[in-house]
């Protein structure tokens, strides 16, 4: 062979042994109970997404509010590389919202779809399968009026019958899908005959060699990663997933973790993603803060003890050579150790070498704020750790600007006790102070919130959780308060969890007030 027909070999290989991922942390992993983004949230993670090299990234079900409308509209506009994906069922009216809201990027795709199971078919659609046949090349159809870049997925198509998926998919090839999902809905197949599912497809449907097969597999029985990998073993070349796994009931494939099993099982599974590994804690952690969901301590790649190890046998083991006891650098995927590095006697050179190597660039005013707070930090902390410093710079990050601010908090309680909180908050530079009562030590600081600044918003969520082990850990604080439809969340961390517990519900209201005084519009949950 001559040099360009290697060339051309290669490439060719390539690109057919490269794998499409499909982010839908801003659609299915949105439909998490509690997982609801605002418009800013969003932006901000489908920019991060970009970044990092994701494909095709689904920013919502533009028909199911005025919010997800606006939320896809406003991606569309800003992202750059990736496709934008809108979701729409069969309907013509779901079809036209999800155009119109993409209307603003040529890489744009309409992603429409149908149950085609016997039980979906009976009781949530109540359709003979004729007339399901008969939706497909019509919403197929009006789709490709609007794009060239359809997918079709097949709704619960690991309990469909094989003979009836195989025309349906044939009609929507017909029809113009380019993409065709198969997804595990209710995360009932095993990986085996998800395998088996799209070897089946591809070699009785016919122009099933035109089109893309996709997987998307949710996590029911703990095997949405495992069935994904299979799916590309059959010849998938896209993977639907969501950062940290999030999703509905027991969540959808982890990008990360799918990701990573193809970076580092090259020998079982030869293939190439577009995906900037260095970006993927970074992707975990902005999730995890916008979503109020804590990532378990044990999850695979992005979890606090991925890259942990306390037994002496494996320390010893990682002592000699790193790669006795870890297939992946934490390098690799953008994680940093914990080990006790600075203290109280630490100056701000090493502070801000620090935060340098954890990924921040702070200017001279917030670097000077962020060191007082370290200092302040290692009077009360023995072992100041690398999550503790993130906590703290975060913290100052989302609180710096602030409108409203906590003074000062003094609180009793105790048994026989009745709590109370003596609080003062600065409010654009007047300073309100009072005292109020609750029936604990949490009711009353809020109680003492709404007094000094009266508001009608209702407390959705309140989460504790602890930055590091140790009874000195910061504790992170999540508020999530609702008013006039606007959602939001505010965050604070402090070694003295009350005091966190105050600087994230005056962080929220602060969020509220940006809302009362942007005209942006508002992102609705989205409920399907």
């Amino acid at each position: 062979m001559t040099t360009s027909e290697v060339a051309n070999s290669n490439t060719a290989q390539d690109a057919n042994n490269r794998v499409c991922i499909f982010d839908t942390t801003l659609r299915d992993g949105e439909q998490s109970p509690g997982a609801a983004m605002n418009l800013e949230e969003k932006l901000e993670i489908a920019e991060l997404l970009d970044e990092m090299g994701v494909d095709v990234i689904e920013a919502g079900f533009p028909i199911a509010s005025n919010g997800d409308f606006e939320a896809v509209s406003e991606i569309a506009k800003r992202v750059k590389n990736a496709t934008v994906c809108g979701l729409a069922r069969a309907g013509f009216k779901d079809i036209d919202r999800a155009g119109e809201a993409l209307r603003h990027t040529e890489k744009r795709r309409i992603h429409t779809f149908i149950s085609t199971s016997p039980v979906h078919m009976k009781h949530k659609l109540q359709m003979a399968p004729e007339s399901v046949l008969e939706a497909i090349a019509a919403s197929v159809s009006r789709a490709r009026n609007w794009t060239n870049d359809v997918q079709w997925s097949a709704e619960d198509a690991t309990r469909t019958e094989h003979d009836f998926l195989c025309r349906a998919v044939e009609i929507a090839i017909k029809a113009g899908a380019t993409t065709i999902n198969i997804p595990d809905t209710v995360g009932y197949a095993t990986p085996q005959e998800y395998l088996e599912l799209h070897k089946m497809l591809q070699a009785r449907v016919p122009g099933a060699d035109r089109v893309v097969f996709s997987t998307h597999c949710h996590n029911d029985l703990g095997l949405a990663v495992a069935n994904s990998l299979a799916g590309i073993l059959g010849g998938a070349r896209q993977i639907e997933c969501t950062i940290n796994g999030i999703g509905e009931r027991a969540g959808n494939a982890a990008l990360e973790e799918v990701v990573m099993a193809i970076r580092v099982r090259k020998d079982r599974m030869p293939f190439l993603t577009g995906i900037d590994t260095h970006m993927i804690a970074r992707a975990s952690k902005l999730v995890s803060n916008v979503t109020a969901f804590p990532v378990q301590y044990n999850k695979a790649i992005v979890g606090k003890n991925a890259f942990a190890h306390e037994s002496g046998i494996h320390q010893d083991g990682m002592l000699k050579n790193a790669q006795t006891y870890e297939i992946i650098s934490p390098e690799d995927v953008g994680v940093h150790g914990t080990a006790l590095v600075l203290g109280k006697l630490s100056g701000r050179h090493a502070f801000r070498d620090k935060l340098t190597a954890l990924g921040y660039e702070l200017g001279d005013n917030a670097l000077e704020d962020a060191f007082r707070r370290f200092k302040d930090l290692a009077d009360k902390k023995k072992h100041i750790f690398d999550d503790d410093i993130v906590a703290l710079v975060d913290d100052s990050m989302v609180r710096g600007h602030d409108l409203i601010q906590v003074s000062d908090l003094q609180l009793s309680s105790g048994k026989g006790v009745a709590p109370e909180a003596r609080l003062s908050l600065m409010v654009e530079g007047e300073t309100r102070s009072c005292v109020a009562t609750g029936a604990g030590p949490v009711d009353a600081i809020f109680n003492a919130i709404r007094q000094l600044y009266p508001h009608t918003a209702k407390l959705q969520l309140f989460q504790v959780s602890a930055v590091t082990e140790g009874t000195d850990a910061q504790a992170q604080v999540s508020v999530r308060l609702e008013e006039d439809g606007r959602s939001v969340t505010g965050r604070g961390a402090d070694t003295d969890t009350m005091v966190a517990t105050a600087y994230a519900y005056v962080n929220a209201l602060n969020r509220l007030l940006e809302k009362r005084l942007k005209t942006a519009p508002e992102a609705l949950s989205v409920a399907r």
